[in-house]
Formats: C-alpha cells, structure tokens, sequence
C-alpha cells in the first residue's frame, strides 16, 4: 500500500551493497510501502546463472564456455511476476525459477558469471528498460554506478560478513535448505571478493550514496530510516 507521504513525483532509488546485506528485503519493502515496482536485479544474475548450469554452458568445476553463454543470451529472457500478498517470483523464458535460483547450486555460481562482460552488459540493458519510467526501486552491486548513474536517491548498504552470512544461514534453514555455516560464510567472503575486483563493473559505493551500515538495526527501524530518506529527497527535488 502507498504511504500517505508520498507525492505525485517519481524518482529512481538504487540500491547497492554485497550479498544477504538485506539489500534486497529493503528494496521491496520500500517500493511495497510507496507504490513503486521493485526490480530484483541479483535475481536476474541468478536466473542467468541457473540457464547456465541447466544447459551445460558452465562445467562442474566452474569453467564457462564464455562462447555459448554470448550466443544463449539473445534467447534468456527475465520478467518479474508478483503475488497478490507482494511476492514477487522470477520468471525466466516464462518459467518460475524464484525457488531454484536462491539455492547453494547458483549461489556459488553467480558471482563468475555476473564477472563476465557480455553478461553484464545485457542484463545492464534490461535494467535500464525497467526504470524507463522512474518509479522504480532496483537493488545490487553496480546499480548506482552503472545502471541509473543519474537515480535521484542512491543507498549503500553493508554490514560484516559474519553478521551476513549468519542472515543467509538462517534463510536457507527457514526454507528447508540443507547447509552449513561454513560454507555460508566462505561463499559469502568469496562472492564479496569477486564482487570488488572485477573489471566490469566491480561493487563500489556511488560517491553520492548514502551508505547504511544495517547491522543492529530492526526491519522496522530500516524501513523507517528508508521512508524518512525518501521523503527528504522528494522534498529536496
């Protein structure tokens, strides 16, 4: 539902920061909460990634036929489709792929895959379609840099790995997913690491961002800091 302080006024909200930040549930919140469609762009290198996996474009010990992964991209296509409740299931070549890509499979996948330079490029310019019309809250690594440059409202989150890892350990266990923490926590660090030294687009806060440590914050206290951010920033145009 649209809170009652918003104005009529569109803008575009990216949101950045390394993964199980909790980058992502604000993001949704947030564009929930306003009346703005959310973009899930991790999502996006997920369901990449999974096509990658499924059709043997990338070997068991992580080797990618960068050739046919170019070729395949032309034929991948992303849409979101939401629930009635806010859900939001991604859709890829019209198959629901939500459940699949949050799997350890992809997670220790996604990060070499989103490294490669085609990859980021066409994914880049599905994004850039979404927000063609503002109003629109997208979170990931390069979206205040390289996606929406321009956005009105740019926010930076990060908080130690530890304290990351622990947020995806007790996701995976909530949904039934078989995993420990170790492995958690190494796949955290070497996503983050990969993250920051690639060529094409590597994760940086925006020197314009506002950066949002969220360790000891409540998801009531984000949502609320978020919203106020919001506001600020409509008011300020």
């Amino acid at each position: 539902m649209q809170d009652n302080s918003t104005s009529e006024k569109k803008i575009t909200i990216a949101i950045d920061g390394y993964s199980s930040s909790g980058k992502s549930t604000m993001a949704r919140r947030l564009a929930s909460r306003i009346g703005y469609r959310y973009i899930d762009s991790g999502a996006m290198y997920r369901a990449v990634t999974l096509y990658a996996l499924n059709n043997g474009i990338m070997d068991a010990d992580g080797t990618i036929r960068l050739d046919e992964l170019t070729a395949a991209l032309p034929h991948i296509h992303i849409d979101f489709r939401p629930d009635a409740d806010g859900t939001q299931h991604t859709m890829l070549n019209g198959m629901d792929v939500e459940s699949e890509i949050r799997r350890m499979r992809v997670s220790d996948a996604v990060s070499p895959i989103a490294a490669v330079p085609a990859v980021r490029h066409a994914l880049t310019a599905m994004q850039k379609a979404f927000g063609t019309e503002k109003g629109i809250v997208m979170d990931g690594r390069d979206i205040g840099t390289t996606v929406f440059p321009d956005a009105e409202l740019k926010i930076f989150v990060n908080a130690p790995a530890q304290t990351r890892a622990q947020r995806r350990f007790k996701e995976l266990i909530e949904k039934g997913v078989s995993v420990n923490f170790e492995d958690v926590l190494a796949n955290v660090v070497h996503r983050d690491h990969i993250d920051e030294t690639r060529e094409e687009s590597p994760l940086r806060r925006a020197d314009d961002a506002v950066n949002l440590d969220n360790s000891s914050m409540s998801l009531d206290e984000q949502d609320a800091w978020l919203l106020d951010l919001f506001n600020r920033t409509l008011s300020n145009l």
